[in-house]
């Protein structure tokens, strides 16, 4: 491996590290972000009555998985959060494909959303509504809904439908050149 590849691997993963760990100290100190496991976040939050609730299911020490929580409450979701200890099974459960995990895993209106998928997304998934288990985003996207980095970096991603076979292929480019 060449060795500004090295370094920008390198780079990626502690702006990665850092966005994540900024992330939850914000959630500790905020007592509108901090949430309580099984707790159905509302307040302060305009719901849109057209959406489905979200069921986020998350480890409770991560802060970024409760900013992209915030990220859907500010787009009308209703949000239900669901700290868990094991995200396995519910990640085997829903049927996110093997190699395509992310920190979080939502249900959302009978289909799995999984990462920081942006709501834009999901609103045209629910809108759509193809035969199909979900939505994944593997990894956390330096740039995505909760992984927003203080420059403005997006960093190329693709979000990928899972179909009911298990496959995946393109739903949504963003970032540079997205």
């Amino acid at each position: 491996m060449n060795r500004t590849l090295s370094l920008s691997l390198l780079l990626t993963s502690v702006l990665l590290g850092t966005a994540c760990a900024r992330a939850s100290e914000e959630a500790a100190s905020s007592p509108a972000t901090a949430m309580a496991p099984t707790a159905e976040v509302t307040a302060g939050a305009t719901i849109d009555p057209e959406l489905p609730l979200a069921i986020v299911h998350k480890t409770a020490s991560c802060g970024c998985c409760g900013v992209w929580a915030d990220h859907l409450k500010a787009a009308g979701f209703p949000v239900e959060v669901r700290d868990t200890d094991d995200m396995h099974p519910v990640k085997q459960r829903l049927g996110v494909p093997a190699g395509k995990a992310s920190c979080h895993t939502a249900e959302i209106g009978g289909y799995v959303v999984e990462g920081h998928v942006p709501v834009n997304d999901i609103k045209r998934l629910l809108k759509q509504r193809p035969t199909a288990r979900g939505l994944v985003l593997p990894g956390m996207p330096a740039g995505s809904p909760g992984m927003e980095m203080p420059d403005g970096y997006v960093q190329p991603y693709t979000v990928e439908l899972v179909l009911a076979d298990g496959s995946t292929q393109p739903f949504a480019q963003h970032g540079q050149g997205g």
